[in-house]
């Protein structure tokens, strides 16, 4: 396979799961008619965007999105990427991938990297120790490789999705109740807390995996997901060591670094309009695509250049899901055009450095 373009996508599905399966605590889950709303309404985006790759998130049932793809009439174009064992009983990452792209089998992960350490005793004399105590995702991340140029490495696909930031249920903890008084009126504070230092560590993990994978080897990759949290959060500076975006004829990247592609994005429009989530008449963008710097414009080792990208999220502002069958995250797509840099501009630019 040759690809001219290559686009790539992210969609949270908001619990898709079979009818009348539970969906965390409401035991009867979606009606028939709710079901059929949402396998409509999913397979029309499918349908619409047509992405070589789309990753998926809060999918509970594999049947469910192989009947969104072959509702679609697109079936005979994906391969559908899903747990064998997600039988409506847990939350899983998902992917449809273009046939004949996936290089690999995939892989989901859900431990932490067997080194990988959240611990200090401190900087200095006044700040404590900490030690934080997680091993693993509460997603667990689904991982495969695609080959969209023979001629060029196995770009590495990732697509993740991080604890939310809604405040973790700390009432239902033996230390909360045997102690009510002190700690209701703590509740929300201590919840968030927790939720935050989860998706931190997730970020971490994974930022963790990405390292020990992209340094010094020249691996492509790309990350897609709903990582709960905005474009300029310690979650996202995690995850893409925040690298400096340049201008004009300026050339450089970032061996283990991770580009945005809304910032891309951003550079070419004269109005940010991206959001993916409204919580509370607040929009934010919590679903990201994030490439390394052989999908960068600016990049000395460039092999594919930013070509734009959609955001999907004018049904974010009717709150109707149940009734329309929409989700609650919009769907962004990005699409780079293969641009290797050429090898005479890459001999000037060595010389210049």
């Amino acid at each position: 396979m040759n690809l001219r373009r290559l686009t790539v996508g992210t969609f949270n599905l908001f619990n898709l799961n079979e009818p009348n399966m539970p969906v965390y605590t409401d035991r009867n889950g979606w009606s028939q008619a709710e079901y059929d709303l949402k396998i409509d309404w999913t397979m029309r985006v499918i349908r619409m965007l047509r992405p070589d790759i789309f990753g998926f998130q809060e999918l509970w049932h594999a049947a469910s999105i192989s009947r969104a793809v072959e509702a679609s009439g697109l079936a005979g174009e994906y391969d559908v990427v899903a747990p064998p064992d997600a039988i409506g009983e847990r939350i899983v990452c998902a992917a449809i991938v273009r046939k004949g792209l996936m290089s690999s089998e995939p892989d989901w992960i859900v431990n932490f990297p067997d080194k990988f350490v959240l611990q200090s005793s401190g900087d200095d004399p006044q700040t404590p120790e900490i030690s934080v105590d997680i091993d693993s995702f509460s997603r667990p991340v689904l991982h495969f490789t695609v080959k969209p140029r023979e001629a060029h490495d196995h770009v590495h696909v990732y697509v993740c999705h991080f604890k939310s930031k809604a405040p973790t249920k700390v009432f239902r903890e033996s230390w909360f109740r045997a102690d009510e008084a002190t700690y209701k009126k703590h509740a929300t504070g201590l919840g968030s807390a927790i939720s935050t230092i989860r998706r931190t560590a997730e970020a971490a993990a994974l930022r963790f995996m990405l390292s020990e994978q992209m340094k010094g080897t020249g691996t492509p990759v790309i990350v897609l997901g709903d990582i709960n949290d905005g474009q300029h959060s310690n979650t996202a500076n995690i995850l893409t060591e925040q690298p400096k975006y340049l201008v004009g004829d300026s050339v450089g990247g970032g061996d283990t670094s991770l580009y945005t592609a809304q910032t891309l994005q951003e550079y070419r429009n004269t109005r940010d309009v991206y959001y993916t989530h409204i919580h509370q008449d607040i929009m934010e963008s919590l679903d990201h695509i994030l490439v390394s710097e052989e999908f960068y414009d600016n990049s000395r080792k460039r092999i594919w250049i930013f070509d734009g990208m959609t955001v999907n999220n004018d049904h974010l502002n009717f709150d109707n899901h149940k009734e329309t069958g929409t989700n609650d995250h919009g769907i962004i797509c990005a699409t780079f055009k293969y641009k290797p840099i050429k090898a005479e501009a890459r001999a000037i630019v060595e010389d210049d450095t």
